[in-house]
């Protein structure tokens, strides 16, 4: 299934900025800073298994539940 990165990353930063523009920016911030650029995927990238999984550790370092 094609997009699935793009969905959890949105479903992390909608969760954890929870309508803040303020906390969407840090978020998307620390995915930089953590090695994910939330820019590269889109709903068309291709899954790949270990961006999925940094992206799931991330999002529990950030304290959002997928």
């Amino acid at each position: 299934m094609a997009g699935q990165i793009k969905s959890l990353i949105d479903t992390i930063i909608e969760k954890r900025s929870q309508g803040s523009s303020v906390l969407m920016l840090t978020t998307r911030a620390k995915f930089y800073l953590k090695g994910v650029d939330p820019d590269r995927y889109d709903r068309l990238s291709s899954d790949d298994p270990a961006v999925i999984a940094r992206i799931k550790e991330i999002g529990a370092e950030l304290g959002v539940t997928l």
